[in-house]
């Protein structure tokens, strides 16, 4: 009788999961065929039955989603085993500014550990991953050197081929995949915690190709194994409009799409619109009162920025907010002109590229875009077409050897 109970329990135990799946499956059919692609993540009938019976470490945050739901509760409900969770910078909700420390937790709704990947350590520690089975990335990325997504990817993958464990990518489009642009990072002395690779500024693929591009060029010491769910119905031209903002300061479509020109700003006097609502949607300064007519005050927001360049004081610059970003993906390219502009129009040109490392020559600037030749470039006067010239033989070697780690057209 205990027999028969026992294998009925199981077997009920077994059509709930089923149905759960189901139900889950039905929701990303909902909200992924607007525009006719389907997430890794949301492909569950491809991974849900490799996960079972494995004790699960989950890379992710805030842009981990099957369907409408968090990755872990959906996961959890389906009976899968998560022991850890592993949060990149920002944490693992999202809700972290730029560049802020994240410490250890305890998940309080579901009680699971929260180790941060931007605190301690930016690497999963040997004991971290010692009961693990598997490890699981699903973190949407928005395809530029300097979103450290990719920094975070490539620990991960070191620690898991130092530890023998197999990495599981649950693979997200890229909204910037249509441009490879920008000065290639050829030189150690211009990596930092936003840049560790030498790719252009923007490199055109997703997370799981980029991770085929570590393994196949030779970033690790020992090869990580990957196993890559495929984004459904996707090519690299697409337009993807992200359903969940990737961090606190990319929280519209407009600022995910202008982030790659407007991030360059960062190093330099001009306020990107962090302090606001509006970030990397706008441009300014205080010393551009009487060049521009629009203006905006940053202020202290707590969970995107608590001190913003130019805090509670008035700039004046550019709205980019109605923008159109077709632009962008017509050119393939990223926008340099408005550079260029603020830069001729900045009277102080001494300080318009803010220091960097203490006796080097190498400007915070030169760090995020990888080189310090486009800031000579710009305070020398060379033309935005000579600029773009200087470029081409690093984008057309990279591109080559791109090519060889894309999963879709």
């Amino acid at each position: 009788m205990m027999r028969f109970i026992s294998i009925l329990f199981l077997t009920l135990l077994a059509i709930s999961n089923i149905e759960c799946a189901a139900q889950i499956a039905s929701s990303n059919q909902s909200t992924s065929n607007k525009s006719g692609i389907i997430t890794g993540a949301d492909q569950t009938d491809k991974y849900l039955p490799y996960l079972k019976g494995k004790r699960i470490g989950l890379v992710a945050n805030q842009s981990s989603i099957i369907g409408r739901k968090s990755s872990v509760d959906s996961l959890l409900s389906l009976g899968i085993n998560i022991v850890k969770v592993f949060g990149p910078e920002h944490g693992f909700r999202g809700n972290a500014s730029n560049g802020a420390v994240v410490g250890d937790e305890k998940d309080a709704k579901t009680g699971i550990s929260i180790i941060s990947l931007y605190g301690k350590n930016e690497k999963p520690t040997k004991a971290q991953l010692a009961d693990i089975d598997l490890m699981v990335f699903d973190i949407q990325d928005v395809g530029c050197r300097y979103y450290t997504n990719i920094n975070t990817l490539e620990y991960v993958m070191e620690a898991c081929a130092e530890n023998n464990k197999e990495l599981l990518i649950l693979d997200r489009p890229n909204p910037n995949a249509y441009v490879v642009d920008g000065p290639v990072m050829t030189d150690d002395k211009f990596k930092s915690a936003i840049g560790i690779h030498y790719t252009p500024m923007t490199h055109g693929m997703t997370i799981g190709e980029f991770a085929q591009y570590l393994n196949g060029e030779g970033y690790l010491k020992k090869q990580c194994k990957i196993n890559i769910i495929k984004v459904a119905n996707y090519d690299h031209d697409m337009p993807y409009v992200l359903p969940i903002s990737p961090s606190p300061n990319l929280n519209t479509q407009q600022a995910v799409m202008l982030f790659p020109s407007l991030c360059m700003f960062e190093g330099t006097a001009i306020n990107e619109g962090r302090g606001t609502y509006m970030p990397f949607t706008i441009l300014g300064a205080p010393a551009l009162k009487g060049k521009y007519s629009f203006s905006y005050k940053p202020v202290s927001i707590p969970g995107m920025s608590e001190q913003p360049r130019h805090k509670d004081a008035v700039c004046y610059g550019l709205d980019l907010r109605n923008y159109d970003v077709n632009k962008l993906r017509k050119s393939r390219q990223i926008d340099l002109s408005w550079l260029i502009e603020l830069y001729k129009a900045y009277l102080d040109k001494a300080n318009f590229f803010t220091p960097g490392r203490a006796n080097q020559d190498v400007s915070a600037f030169d760090l995020r875009i990888g080189t310090d030749q486009l800031r000579k470039q710009i305070i020398a006067g060379v033309s935005e077409a000579n600029i773009r010239k200087s470029w081409e033989p690093g984008l057309q070697k990279f591109k080559a050897i791109r090519a060889k780690y894309l999963l879709y057209p």
